[in-house]
């Protein structure tokens, strides 16, 4: 037991330290835009709305870490070094060929992204000029998730590691003295422009990073072993068909993710300003949680995947027992801070009274996220490592179906008792809102639509455990 525990810490200690960086940029991005003009709602809006682009872009390729990951935890198992260089050379061509038609299409998408996307002219055109610039990243931010992926499966969570925080910290160094100057060298900065060539800046530094990292660690142990001669047949063959086929599994799941996590902010905004900030900040908040247990959901899923490729069921079931304990320690762990430190979390969030004081009702959400949420990621992990796409998929279906179900049937009954067209406005306090509009019908249904969410958690949670044996174990 003591090797399972230290093989699981790890590798998660090191992703959770890269985790929890990740919000440290986006805060940054947000507070450099606030500081560049009097226009500071505008270019705040600008970078939120080019942001969210490519959230909507980029997810879309999370299959190019997950897929690379579990296929390479197994052939590591296999002690199949070969094919672990197979896997990476195959994932950085397709990361590479899509990068590359993402800028071909990228005036297209922007024009497409901007019929759904509704914001002022000034925001649009904020939002364009930063995703035309951070569209150049492509190349390295796909190539980093192959990356990423490949170093969690040859059991290095190190490496990745190493290559985020190269991104979160160059990121955050380079978006200030490109968008701000530097008075010293008499620089005067880009403006707004620089937050986005400082994203791109550092995506680059992350991938001469991992590269790097490639090299020194991996060149003559698995890299070498394919000779040039036989890279022609990488794209070829069963295993680059099995490599497609469950990439268009994950691909889906992607499209459900999308489609619970667009829905989720839409629905939200027709109950008006006030109820979107709370959706939003309980987002942010709920969201937290996820950047550590994801880090017991990586080491689940290198874990599973070498055992798989090695055949040991004895070790893989004491990973899933173990990786399983581990998440829910920090999913107790949580729980207490949530309740706790619930309202000082969201004063960290905002400083205006009238939203912290309509969080406060949606307090008691955050506690069910530990314990629905633990369970949903580590499984994904754990399915992941087993390269079980196909119920991974259906897993997401579900989800959709969930919270679709959950949303739908709650407001036909809440229908019964308010009047839905009794929508939230801007208010200046909750005590005087229902006269503004912010009404006891749509805070019931923020409810409605926080029990959707958590609906989608847990039809992930029950699919994926009642196919742990025959899908994982019988792997």
């Amino acid at each position: 037991m003591k090797t399972i525990n230290k093989e699981i810490l790890k590798l998660a200690i090191p992703s959770i330290l890269a985790n929890i960086t990740v919000p440290i940029v986006g805060m940054v991005d947000i507070a450099v835009a606030g500081h560049l003009d009097v226009q500071a709602a505008t270019m705040i809006g600008g970078i939120a709305i080019g942001t969210m682009l490519f959230d909507l872009l980029y997810w879309n390729f999370g299959f190019l870490r997950v897929g690379t990951g579990g296929l390479t935890a197994q052939a590591f198992g296999r002690g199949d070094r070969k094919e672990c260089a197979r896997i990476l050379t195959r994932a950085i061509g397709i990361s590479l060929a899509c990068a590359f038609a993402l800028i071909a299409i990228q005036w297209l998408f922007v024009k497409a992204a901007f019929l759904v996307v509704d914001c002022t002219p000034e925001v649009r055109e904020l939002a364009s000029q930063y995703f035309f610039i951070r569209i150049w990243a492509a190349p390295a931010t796909l190539s980093l998730m192959a990356f990423k992926g490949w170093f969690i499966g040859m059991q290095d969570s190190v490496s990745p590691m190493a290559t985020d925080l190269t991104v979160n910290g160059m990121n955050v160094v380079m978006s200030f003295v490109l968008a701000l100057g530097v008075k010293a060298l008499n620089y005067e900065g880009m403006g707004f422009a620089g937050i986005a060539a400082g994203t791109v800046v550092a995506q680059y530094s992350g991938l001469a990073v991992a590269l790097l990292l490639l090299l020194f660690k991996y060149w003559k142990n698995t890299v070498s072993t394919l000779r040039p001669d036989e890279l022609r047949g990488v794209f070829k063959g069963s295993e680059t068909r099995r490599f497609f086929v469950m990439n268009t599994d994950l691909f889906i799941r992607s499209l459900c993710f999308i489609a619970i996590y667009i829905g989720f902010t839409v629905i939200s905004a027709r109950y008006g300003d006030l109820l979107l900030a709370v959706s939003s900040i309980m987002m942010k908040l709920l969201m937290i949680f996820s950047y550590f247990t994801d880090g017991f959901a990586y080491a689940g899923e290198a874990m599973t995947g070498k055992y798989i490729g090695a055949k040991d069921g004895v070790r893989l079931r004491q990973t899933v027992k173990w990786t399983f304990i581990w998440s829910m320690g920090i999913a107790v762990i949580f729980m207490g801070i949530y309740h706790f430190a619930g309202v000082p979390l969201l004063k960290m969030m905002t400083s205006d009274p009238v939203v912290v004081e309509a969080s406060v009702e949606y307090i008691p959400w955050l506690l069910l996220m530990p314990v629905i949420g633990c369970a949903a990621f580590t499984w994904d992990g754990i399915y992941i490592g087993a390269t079980a796409s196909k119920a991974i998929r259906n897993s997401m279906i579900w989800a959709v179906v969930g919270f679709a179900g959950v949303w739908f049937v709650g407001i036909l009954c809440l229908n019964w008792l308010g009047d839905p067209s009794m929508v939230s406005e801007s208010v200046t306090s909750v005590a005087d809102a229902p006269s503004a509009g912010y009404t006891r019908y749509g805070r019931l249904a923020m409810h409605i639509l926080m029990a959707a969410y958590f609906a989608h958690l847990l039809a992930r949670t029950i699919y994926l455990t009642v196919r742990y044996r025959k899908v994982v174990l019988t792997a």
